[in-house]
């Protein structure tokens, strides 16, 4: 049992890290009952900011009756952004995997910061695209949104923690 013990100390700091954040960011979520939490319509706004620079005229539409914003193009909705989009459920696993596997609190405190901006960055392209595939190729939305673009996020997530494992935990 001794020899286990480093790996049975991870997943408790990391289910524990993984747990309260979620509760936390729930609590957060909750608080705005059936409106639009702040992150969420942020991230949004972000997304429709990069559609219109790449020649996409696109705006933002706030439901009022549930809680998500709504991409427009030409006064039709082509996508809505629900808080699981906004990206920070996965921000709380990353956050939880580099506490638990540890590596120095200085390391932790200029990764952290990077790792979160990487993820959000790479959120931001995943909703762009879904607005492309949704606007133009409407019959893959349901396989690139559930599949192959959350793929994408947790394989950028995977990389982030393959590079503090090897790199930077030595």
């Amino acid at each position: 049992m001794k020899e286990f013990k480093p790996a049975i100390i991870f997943v408790i700091k990391f289910l524990t890290i993984y747990f309260v954040g979620n509760i936390v960011y729930g609590l957060y979520v909750e608080s705005f009952q059936q409106v639009v939490d702040p992150i969420t319509n942020w991230v949004t706004e972000q997304s429709v900011n990069i559609l219109n620079v790449v020649g996409e005229s696109t705006e933002t539409y706030i439901d009022k009756e549930n809680p998500k914003v709504h991409i427009l193009h030409d006064n039709l909705a082509v996508i809505s952004v629900f808080e699981g989009c906004n990206g920070i459920n996965v921000i709380v696993i990353f956050i939880a995997f580099l506490v638990a596997f540890g590596g120095g609190a200085k390391k932790l405190l200029w990764f952290v910061p990077l790792g979160i901006l990487s993820i959000h960055i790479a959120n931001l392209i995943r909703i762009v695209l879904l607005y492309f595939v949704a606007h133009y190729f409407s019959d893959y939305l349901y396989f690139t949104h559930k599949f192959l673009f959350t793929g994408f996020i947790y394989v950028w997530v995977l990389l982030l923690w393959f590079v503090w494992a090897t790199r930077l935990c030595k």
